[in-house]
Order: structure tokens, then C-alpha cells, then sequence
């Protein structure tokens, strides 16, 4: 009975012209879906909605999390009669603006303070400034060079809308002409979201053509030997839109995360091609183009599916462990975009070598008429030699890497956790530059939010728990600047006194405005307090937090109330420890999925061989991220498990062509030796060109992106070392241990007489 692979060789070598025009309507068919593809941002691509703390932070956001713009007003003086004119005639067109609660600056303050007008002279301005309260005043205007203007927005705006406000404020700032030597930026949370999205386009479509580029460079300098020898950077390309086209058929967003993928895609995709392509041009040397093409098919298919299933199975891993959904995302676009580039290098490439009835390049020939050897044909032969000094000195090679190794997994558990959001854009984008200016003067512009539900947060022993817990979490921690709750808004507004009775509350209740109440309370039950806080580092925030958590447990709460931690830094803070938590369980996922397929697949004691090197190749990666002072994140989290999908691919291949060697007659060493020579070669092609594909990554003008890219560059390189240097050792350590278990096994049975 034929395989599917046969059926499928049948069809191409038959109807290549036919299979030519349907992969080119597939091609089309996913340029439409990927135009369909949208940028995602915001907490849902950081929580899970089925997780309690996930559902609270998305619930936080929507009912209270009120952002606000801030403009930062420069000049010589910013405190001049017709900078005021500008600001108060500003502000009045932005509070027109949609989902825009207000405009708040140093100017409403003055205006306030001389009966609703506007002062006009300098003397004026002065008097009416000295005369306002210090600390109202240096919070909108720091130094007579800089003020700010508050711009609350609606509660529970999504990212799109937010992004659009921001742009319609820049364009209100661009078109109010400012007075002479007066700049504004826009800055705040939602213009730094804004920046964040624009970053994020701009490095999808500079990484993925960098990667192509480089891969084209690499490809001409290390796959010149064959004919049409950008035909795999097209393929790849084919296989890249044709995951473009599933994400937007399937409504998967791209975020920081995600964007990743692709040129990992690109790396990994550009193997396969360079696979298919080689064999092609092996087969047709020996055969007429119709058997070169069946025979790659049906013999090299299902070899390259066996690898890109384990390559897969990584991948599986993230989406199954994953600390955060964009992670998810991420192995899942790598899981699938895995399979499309498969089937592009399987289908595209024989097809076109069908179509224009595709000739190897000849031998060069010397001036005596004779063959010459080749660079590539050299390498081959140093690569089976090396191969089989190796075998015959396995288990020291593997005793002193593995030495490396477990110093690596050691010092893998030093190696810091990042999350900072600010990290995933560059340090010099407009946004971030305006948000540390006003964190150097305002300190962070972040709170610590504790969420409480109540059975009635009028209630006067609801008010006195709040009022009293924000009073003993302030006076113990100093990092702490402020606490804002209903029960600080209530006791501003009755003289500093929290009232006691439902009456008094009630009563003060009605003077507050709307929009207050708004932002610190929703309905009857619901109520969020906001700690102020210094700028700290992430791990500073995190201790922070976990010693507040304490004291939240600690401190009583009466029946009918409960309060727990959510909002940003509760979010990201206990992001460190989902990921601390998860990349090693990822890993060994990984490596139990791939054991258990190897074992399926293979049947035998030696299936295990190809884990050796990629073992080893995870502790290497935690020894150099160590030493170069790199850091995890969500994205270099997913490191061991995506170790484990790309170095098994190069391994698998080396262990199918060993065990076709092995059927073919050949020994232990003799049959390493020529796997080796033959897959090493097109395996240091395909990686070489993975790696240029890699260093796209260190080129992104986001830190954590370089971040995985220097270190997915160091992961390339030890998956091929790995693949040449520790699978002969591993094959030969195996497989002497299987023939001596075999003849233990024999002997035992010769001795009872079978």
C-alpha cells in the first residue's frame, strides 16, 4: 500500500504545473489573511481570564482603572502671561475631547485662587503663586521651566481606544501653536502604550526583512554550491505569510511577544528548505529530475517530519506551561508557523524543481581535466573524521562537556527575572524618555492597588478598616509615599474627620463630584485603594509588595469584606514567579514529550540519544546568560523549551541517517562517520544561515527582543555543536551500551540452555 508521501510525489511529478497554480492561490489566500492580522496590547496578553488574580486585573481595569495623559509644558518660563493663555486655551480643547474626564494644570490652580479669571501680568501670576498651597503647586509645576497637565481618562477604556485619544491629543499639541521657545510632549501610560504599538509595528516588519536579508547573505555565501540558491529564503518567506494568514483567519494577535516568533520561524523554516533542497540536488545528480524528486519526497519527508514533530512538541510545551498568554501565543504561532514552513519546503520545492526540469550545477574542473574538490566536499570530510575520532573517544567527550553543563544548570538559577514593561521598548523612544522625566520629578508614576469588596463600602466599619489600613501599611513601609481610597476622599471633604455614622457618610458622599467616586468606587461594593510609591527597581517593588500581602493577612477583616492586590505592579510582580516557577517545568515538558515521541517512534534503548546533546545545550545557554548579565523574561523564558524544539530537529536528522547507514550494512563508527559527513554539512548550512536569520534580533530597538536574540544566536550555535560534536559520542556510548547489554542478555539465556 503507498504511503501518503507517495501519493503525493505522484502528483507533483505528474501534475507540477497544476500543484504550481494551487500553492500559488494558497499563497494569495493567506496574503489576505494576514492583512487581517491586528497589534495587541494591554494586560490581556500578561493574565489569564480563567485565573482568579488573572479575572481580577481585568476587572480592575475595567471599573476603575482610570489612565491619564500628561503633558510636560518646557520653556525658559513656563509661568509668562501667554503661556497661561495657551495652556488654559489647550486644556479647553482637550476637555472636549471623547472618554477624556478632564484637563488639570498649575493655570486651573491660579484661576481658581482669582475668581475664575486669568491673571495677565507677571506681578499678578507671582502674587497668586505664592499665595497657593506648595504642594498643589509643585505637583503641576516642578520648577518655573516645566509643568503638567493631567488628562483623566474614562475608566475602562481598551488599548485601541486609548492609542486613538493619545493621537488625537498630539495632533491638538501639533496644530495650538505654542508661543516661541514653549515645546509639549505627550506622555503618560496611554502615550507610552501609543510608543509601545508603533515600536512593536516598526520592529515586525524591520526584523522579519533584517532576517530575510541576512539570510540571503548567509545563504549566498554558504549554499552557493547548488543551483537557484535563494530558492529556500523564498520558500521560507511562503511558509512565513502562510502564518501570517492562519493568525488572521484565526483572530491571534501580535504582540511583543509574538513578534518574536518569526524570525525564530524564519531560523527553523529556512532548515527545512535548505533540507529539500540539498537532497533534490544529491538525488538529480544520480537520477533523471522525476525519480530525484520521488525519491527526496518519499525517503527525506517523512525523515524531516520525524524532526519538525519533535522540533513541535517544544513548542507544545510553551503553549501548555505558559506563565503568560503571550507566551501561549508564542509557542502556538511557532507550533503552527513549525508545520507551514514544513509543508511550504515540501511542496514548493519539489514542485518547482518539476517545473523548470531543475540540473545540479557541474564538478568544477581543474586545468588538467580532473574533478576538483570542492570547499564543501573538504568540509565533509572534516566533519566525518572529527565525527569518528569522537565516536572512538565518546565517553570522555561526554564526561568533560557535561561538566559545562551542569555548571551551567547551577548558575542558570542566578540569572535575574525581569518583567518590567519598560524593558520591552528602547530607552530612548519619545514616550520613555517623557515618563522618567516625570518620574524623576513625581517619583513613580505606578500604585500599589488593593482591591475590596464589601457588603457596603458607605459602611462606617468598611471606611474606618480602609482609613486604618492604609494609615498602618503608610507608617511601616517608606518606600511608600501616599495612600488615595474613598476613605481619604471622604475625610477630605468633612474637615480630616472619618465620619462615623451612615448618615455623615451619606451626606458627604453627595458632595463629592462624580468623577472622584468614579475612580476610587464602583457601585455599593466595590473600592480600590492606591498607594503612591519611589521609583524602585522590579524586584525592590516585588519584595514590596510580598511584605504588604503580609500585613494584608495579618490585618483583620470583618465579615462581609475582603481585600486583595491586583493592578499593574501586583501583575507583573507576580509575573516573576510565574516565571520562575515555569521555565524549568517547561523544559522538562519538553524533554518528556519528546522522550515519550522518541520512544513511539523508535522502539529502542537508543531512542534517548538525541536528549543527550540538547540536555547539555540548556545547560551551556544557562552558563552564557549568566556570564553575559542577561536576564529572563517572558520571552527568554521560553528558552529550554525552545532549545529542545530546534537542537532536536539537528539531532534527529543525524540519528535517522546513522540508523539508514546502520540498515545499509555499515558499523558502529563507519555508519556515525557518514551521517555525520552527510547531514552535518546541510545541517551547518542551515543553521549558519538560522543563526544571520537570529542576528536580526540584536538589531530591534527593543532591549528585551535583543535580549533573545543574543542569546537564540549562542542557542543556534550550540544546538550545531551539539548536533556534530556530542550526538556521535552520545550514538557511540549508546549503542556500545546496547551491545553489551545484548550480550549479557545472551549470555544469561546460552547459560540456561536456550
Amino acid at each position: 500500500m503507498k504511503s501518503p508521501y507517495e501519493y503525493l510525489a505522484d502528483i507533483i511529478v505528474k501534475r507540477p504545473r497544476l500543484v504550481a497554480c494551487l500553492l500559488v492561490l494558497m499563497l494569495i489566500l493567506s496574503l489576505v489573511g494576514a492583512s487581517l492580522t491586528e497589534m495587541k496590547t494591554g494586560n490581556e496578553t500578561y493574565v489569564y481570564k480563567d485565573e482568579p488574580s488573572g479575572s481580577l486585573v481585568l476587572h480592575y481595569a475595567d471599573a476603575f482603572s482610570s489612565k491619564s495623559i500628561i503633558l510636560i509644558v518646557e520653556g525658559a518660563d513656563v509661568t509668562t502671561p501667554d503661556v497661561i493663555a495657551y495652556l488654559d486655551m489647550l486644556e479647553g480643547a482637550i476637555r472636549n475631547q471623547r472618554y477624556v474626564l478632564g484637563a488639570v494644570s498649575y493655570v486651573d490652580l491660579l484661576k481658581s485662587a482669582n475668581g475664575g479669571v486669568l491673571p495677565t501680568s507677571k506681578g499678578e501670576i507671582i502674587t497668586l503663586m505664592d499665595a497657593l498651597p506648595s504642594d498643589s503647586m509643585s505637583n503641576l509645576l516642578p520648577s518655573n521651566t516645566l509643568a503638567m497637565v493631567n488628562v483623566p481618562l474614562e475608566t475602562g477604556l481598551s488599548s485601541d481606544t486609548e492609542v486613538e485619544i493619545v493621537n488625537n491629543i498630539e495632533s491638538l499639541v501639533e496644530f495650538s501653536g505654542a508661543p516661541a521657545g514653549i515645546t509639549v510632549s505627550v506622555s503618560g501610560s496611554p502615550a507610552f502604550t501609543a510608543g509601545m504599538r508603533d515600536d512593536m509595528s516598526q520592529n515586525m516588519s524591520t526584523l522579519i526583512t533584517l532576517a530575510m536579508v541576512l539570510m540571503v547573505v548567509a545563504v549566498m555565501l554558504l549554499f552557493s554550491h547548488v543551483r537557484y540558491t535563494l530558492l529556500p529564503v523564498i520558500v521560507v518567506f511562503c511558509g512565513i505569510i502562510a502564518t501570517f494568514g492562519f493568525m488572521g483567519f484565526v483572530g491571534i494577535g501580535i504582540s511583543s511577544i509574538v513578534i518574536a516568533a518569526f524570525p525564530v520561524l524564519i531560523g527553523i523554516g529556512i532548515d527545512y528548505a535548505i533540507q529539500f533542497h540539498s537532497r533534490i540536488d544529491d538525488e538529480a545528480r544520480e537520477h533523471p529530475i522525476d525519480v530525484a524528486v520521488k525519491r527526496t519526497i518519499v525517503n527525506y519527508g517523512p525523515a524531516v517530519m520525524l524532526a519538525m514533530i519533535a522540533t513541535s512538541l517544544g513548542f507544545i510545551a510553551l503553549t501548555i506551561l505558559a506563565p503568560a498568554p503571550s507566551v501561549a501565543d508564542f509557542g502556538f504561532i511557532c507550533t503552527i508557523g513549525v508545520v507551514w514552513c514544513y509543508l511550504a519546503a515540501l511542496l514548493y520545492v519539489p514542485t518547482f524543481a518539476m517545473v523548470i526540469n531543475y540540473k545540479p550545477k557541474p564538478p568544477k574542473v581543474k586545468k588538467d581535466g580532473s574533478n576538483g574538490t570542492s570547499l564543501m566536499s573538504k568540509y565533509d570530510d572534516l566533519l566525518g573524521n572529527t565525527a569518528a575520532a569522537i565516536a572512538k573517544r565518546a565517553l570522555p567527550v561526554l564526561l568533560f562537556l557535561a561538566m559545562f553543563a551542569v555548571v551551567g544548570i547551577q548558575l542558570d538559577e542566578k540569572v535575574i527575572i525581569d518583567t518590567d514593561e519598560e524593558s520591552m521598548v528602547p530607552a530612548d523612544m519619545p514616550a520613555m524618555t517623557s515618563m522618567k522625566k516625570i518620574t524623576s520629578i513625581a517619583g513613580s508614576t505606578n500604585t500599589i492597588t488593593v482591591y475590596i469588596k464589601a457588603d457596603s463600602i458607605r459602611d462606617p466599619q468598611t471606611l474606618k478598616w480602609i482609613d486604618d489600613f492604609g494609615k498602618y501599611t503608610l507608617n511601616k513601609n517608606g518606600k511608600l509615599r501616599g495612600v488615595t481610597s474613598i476613605a481619604s476622599i471622604i475625610r477630605e471633604y468633612n474637615g480630616g474627620i472619618l465620619p462615623t455614622t451612615i448618615q455623615e457618610i451619606d451626606d458627604i458622599w453627595a458632595k463629592v463630584p462624580q468623577t472622584t467616586l468614579n475612580r476610587y468606587a464602583s457601585g455599593q461594593t466595590e473600592t480600590v485603594m492606591e498607594f503612591s510609591m519611589d521609583s524602585i527597581s522590579i524586584p525592590q517593588t516585588q519584595s514590596l509588595i510580598k511584605d504588604m500581602e503580609r500585613d494584608l493577612d495579618w490585618f483583620v477583616q470583618h465579615p462581609g469584606l475582603s481585600a486583595d492586590f491586583t493592578g499593574s505592579m501586583s501583575m507583573f510582580s507576580e509575573m516573576i514567579d510565574k516565571i520562575s516557577d515555569s521555565k524549568n517545568p517547561m523544559t522538562y515538558f519538553g524533554f518528556l514529550l519528546i522522550f515519550i515521541y522518541l520512544i513511539i517512534v523508535y522502539r529502542n534503548f537508543s531512542a534517548v540519544t538525541p536528549l543527550i546533546p540538547i540536555m547539555m545545550i540548556v545547560g551551556w545557554n544557562g552558563m552564557v546568560m549568566y556570564v553575559l548579565g542577561l536576564t529572563y523574561s517572558l520571552l527568554t523564558a521560553t528558552l529550554g523549551a525552545m532549545t529542545i524544539g530546534v537542537a532536536s530537529e539537528y539531532t534527529i536528522l543525524i540519528m535517522e541517517r546513522y540508523l539508514e547507514e546502520k540498515k545499509n550494512g555499515l558499523d558502529l563508527i563507519p555508519a556515525i562517520q557518514i551521517a555525520v559527513q552527510k547531514i552535518g554539512t546541510a545541517i551547518t548550512v542551515s543553521g549558519l544561515t538560522t543563526v544571520f536569520g537570529f542576528a536580526a534580533l540584536l538589531l530591534a530597538t527593543s532591549p528585551m527582543i535583543q535580549n533573545f536574540g543574543a542569546i537564540t544566536v549562542v542557542t543556534v550555535v550550540f544546538s550545531l555543536l551539539g548536533a556534530i560534536i556530542v550526538m556521535p559520542a552520545s550514538l557511540a556510548v549508546f549503542e556500545n551500551l546496547k551491545a553489551h547489554l545484548d550480550a549479557k542478555k545472551q549470555e544469561r539465556l546460552s547459560k540456561r540452555g536456550i
